[in-house]
C-alpha cells in the first residue's frame, strides 16, 4: 500500500496526529534571531533531528520538514536562492533520518512572503514554478506527502497546490490561515477556501496558525457541511500575548488538550499544533484524540 492510500485509510478510521511548532523549538536549541532557519538547520543537523524525534515520540504520526521558507523568494533574503532544490532535499533527508519509518515525513511548503497578482507583483505562473522547485527537492529527499500551510492568499495556495499536482500525485494537505474576522488577509472565507482547494485536488483541507483551538472551531464547523475531504486543524497554543516585549502563547498543554476535545468533535481528521505548541502539547492532544 502506498503512502497516499495508507493515509486515506487511517484518516477514515481515526484522527491522525501531526507535529507542533518548529521555530520556538529551534530557538530553544540555540538558533539565533534573524537566522535563516533552513540554513541553520543544515549547519546544526542534530538540532532539527532532535525536534523531529521529540514530536514523533510525543505521538506525531506525521512530522513536517523544516522547509517552511525554503522557496526562492524567502531564501533570496539570505543569499540562498540558487540552492532551493538541495536545501529541500537535504532537510527532507534529515527528517527521514530522525524518524526512520516510525512516522511519515511531510514536505512542508509555506508562503513566499510576497503577494500574487493582482494583489502583488508575483505572477501566478512564476509562483507555480517557484513551488515546483521545492516539490522536486522534497521528492528527491524522500517525503511521503506534502503540506501547504499558513496560506493567507487563496491565489498562492492555488499556485502551491497546482505545483504539487503538476509534479506528483502524493497526498497533499492544505491549511489556510484566517484572521479574527473569519476571513483570510485577502478576504476569503473558510467555505470558499475549502471548495476551491478540494476542487483543485487537495486531499485534506483545514486551518493552521492565527488562532487557538477554541477560535478555530467556527472555521472548521463552517467547512464541515461542504467537505468532501478530511479536515485539518493545527491551532496555536492560545492567542498570542505581548509580555515584557516578547510574544508569548499562554495555553498550557493541559488547557490545549481540553480545548482540543471540542475541536475534535467538530469533525477534524488531522490534529496538530502551530505557534507556541511543544511536544507536551502534542502528547496531550494525541491523548485527547485517542479517547
Amino acid at each position: 500500500m502506498n503512502a497516499k492510500d495508507r493515509i486515506r485509510n487511517e484518516a477514515a478510521k481515526k484522527v491522525i496526529i501531526l507535529d507542533g511548532a518548529a521555530g520556538t523549538q529551534l530557538q530553544a536549541r540555540g538558533m539565533p534571531g534573524g537566522a535563516c532557519p533552513e540554513a541553520w538547520c543544515l549547519e546544526n543537523p542534530e538540532a532539527i533531528m532532535a525536534v523531529h524525534r521529540d514530536y514523533q515520540e510525543a505521538g506525531s504520526e506525521v512530522v513536517y520538514t523544516c522547509t517552511f521558507g525554503a522557496n526562492r523568494f524567502k531564501l533570496s533574503e539570505y543569499g540562498q536562492a540558487l540552492n532551493v532544490h538541495d536545501i529541500n532535499r537535504d532537510l527532507a533527508r534529515l527528517a527521514r533520518s530522525a524518524v526512520g519509518d516510525r512516522c511519515l515525513v511531510a514536505g512542508d511548503i509555506g508562503p513566499t512572503g510576497r503577494f500574487i497578482e493582482p494583489f502583488g507583483d508575483v505572477g501566478f505562473e512564476e509562483a507555480v514554478e517557484a513551488f515546483k522547485e521545492q516539490v522536486r527537492g522534497l521528492l528527491d529527499g524522500g517525503v511521503d506527502l506534502f503540506v501547504i500551510e499558513t496560506m493567507v492568499d487563496i491565489q498562492e495556495a492555488r499556485a502551491a497546490l497546482i505545483a504539487v499536482r503538476e509534479v506528483t500525485d502524493a497526498f497533499t494537505l492544505v491549511t489556510v490561515t484566517f484572521e479574527a474576522s473569519g476571513r483570510t488577509l485577502n478576504g476569503t472565507d473558510p467555505v470558499s477556501a475549502l471548495i476551491t482547494l478540494q476542487a483543485l485536488g487537495a486531499d485534506a483541507v483545514g486551518c493552521n496558525c492565527s488562532t487557538g483551538p477554541d477560535e478555530m472551531i467556527p472555521l472548521i464547523s463552517a467547512m464541515e457541511p461542504y467537505a468532501r475531504v478530511p479536515l485539518v486543524a493545527k491551532p496555536n497554543a492560545g492567542l498570542p500575548e505581548l509580555i515584557d516585549g516578547k510574544t508569548v502563547f499562554p495555553m498550557s498543554p493541559g488547557e490545549f488538550s481540553t480545548h482540543c476535545e471540542t475541536l475534535l468533535a467538530s469533525g477534524i481528521r488531522f490534529l496538530g499544533g502551530c505557534c507556541g505548541t511543544t511536544p507536551a502539547h502534542i502528547r496531550r492532544g494525541a491523548a485527547a484524540a485517542a479517547k
